[in-house]
């Protein structure tokens, strides 16, 4: 029997319509359709493809034990995580050893901050796997504000807001333009940091992204520190122009 092989399908920031022509193609194609969600729900990358699942496919929940509740440095939650990646690993190897492609569906791209890598890496090594690159978060996010990131020469820099305070100063005052993802209850240590660098002038916060529900605005115009997982601060370059 011809083992199955695995496919990690990027879905876009969030509209449909933003899925490439592959993506669907992949995805009506394969048996089997797996996609991440919070215990109890139903999750956005399910909800995403909706117009693209059939009745015949198969589909393969991987629910996370936990979301945002713990910390990453919390030993019992690493531990849980791990656990959860390796059962969800030995659900997806079941399917693939069966002879049955699965589609595992990654919002934004496969290959960027998405829980699909932790998956493949454990896989790659036994089973065929192919990449299908999607329209990432910050690509959404800065089309979404019309945002014209990066000119001539600029740098840019995508970084995470779980980094301490002063290590996001380092590194902003190092770039000509920035992304800051995993916003959330880490919001008001980004805004310190661009306020620290000169950047939150210029600044823009983006909202639920191509969702429902999608809110663009200047940083400054923000009157709270409160903020979805599913949010961004971008801030555009001012480099070489003709």
């Amino acid at each position: 029997m011809t083992e199955g092989r695995l496919y990690g399908v990027g879905i876009g920031p969030g509209d449909p319509e933003l899925l490439t022509v592959k993506a669907t193609r992949v995805i009506a194609e394969a048996p089997v359709v797996a996609f991440f969600a919070k215990a109890g729900r139903r999750g956005n990358a399910r909800g995403i493809v909706d117009w693209w699942l059939k009745p015949s496919h198969v589909e393969l929940p991987l629910y996370y034990p936990m979301t945002t509740e713990s910390h990453f440095d919390d030993p019992p939650y690493r531990e849980a995580l791990a656990n959860f990646y390796d059962a969800s690993t030995a659900a997806i190897a079941a399917h693939l050893a069966a002879g049955r492609d699965v589609a595992l569906l990654s919002e934004g791209d496969p290959l960027f901050y998405g829980s699909f890598m932790h998956l493949f890496v454990r896989l790659r090594g036994r089973f065929r796997v192919t990449i299908v690159p999607g329209v990432s978060s910050i690509c959404g996010a800065w089309g979404a504000a019309s945002a014209a990131m990066t000119w001539g020469d600029d740098s840019l820099v995508v970084l995470p807001a779980t980094l301490p305070l002063e290590e996001l100063i380092r590194r902003l005052a190092l770039a000509d333009a920035a992304v800051i993802m995993k916003i959330g209850r880490n919001f008001a240590r980004a805004k310190a940091a661009l306020m620290k660098t000169g950047m939150a002038e210029r600044a823009i916060y983006v909202e639920r992204a191509t969702m429902t529900g999608e809110a663009v605005m200047p940083l400054a115009d923000k009157s709270d520190d409160a903020a979805p997982y599913f949010s961004i601060i971008l801030v555009p370059g001012r480099g070489r122009r003709p």
